[in-house]
């Protein structure tokens, strides 16, 4: 298992537009053929939006269907994912409302109890305001497999090594095994291949 990283920073509005954080649910075939047509291409087109979207997904491991550009950092262990979240916390706590200044035992607390999370498989989503409009988004999201979304691909890795699938004393790197969307989500032209 290894690790992503993501940062997002924007308008709170941006944020509180939870319909273009949600991936979009099959549509329901109606008995009208024009009608299931116009569904379906509807879905397709929203679906494509939520993928190229910048804006933090509603739920934190389908950030992995999301482009990998978008990734901030990737690591190994999650010990150093919590540590990267613990120096963007420290960097923007100036700007925090209310601001962090000063409050260092409360970071190197809050970043043990991520790093336990993340050290049992989970992912880790923040939101601060960092006064009017903006609005602070960060997450790590286990990868290989996401424990939440197991069959999700996991993006190419930030520092440009290929994915990984296992890590152990003997298995090096390799590339992760192509899958399908979650359940519940259609295949739809973006970064993860059709089953």
């Amino acid at each position: 298992m290894h690790f992503h990283g993501y940062l997002w920073v924007g308008e709170k509005a941006e944020f509180d537009k939870e319909s273009r954080r949600r991936l979009p649910v099959e549509p329901w075939p109606g008995a009208d053929p024009d009608t299931s047509a116009q569904r379906a291409a509807l879905h397709r087109t929203l679906t494509e939006e939520f993928l190229r979207s910048p804006l933090p997904p509603i739920e934190v491991a389908l950030w992995l269907l999301k482009p990998a550009h978008l990734v901030a950092g990737s690591w190994d262990g999650a010990e150093s994912a919590a540590a990267w979240l613990g120096a963007r916390l420290e960097e923007y706590a100036p700007r925090r409302e209310p601001p962090l200044d000063g409050r260092t035992a409360h970071l190197r607390g809050l970043v043990g109890r991520l790093t336990g999370t993340l050290l049992r498989g989970g992912d880790v989503s923040l939101g601060y305001y960092l006064g009017p409009p903006a609005f602070l988004s960060l997450a790590v999201v286990a990868c290989s497999p996401n424990r939440a979304a197991p069959g999700l691909p996991c993006p190419e890795r930030a520092d440009g090594r290929a994915p990984l699938r296992s890590r152990g004393p003997d298995s090096g790197s390799a590339p992760a095994p192509a899958s399908a969307p979650p359940s519940g989500a259609s295949p739809a032209p973006g970064p993860y291949p059709a089953s």
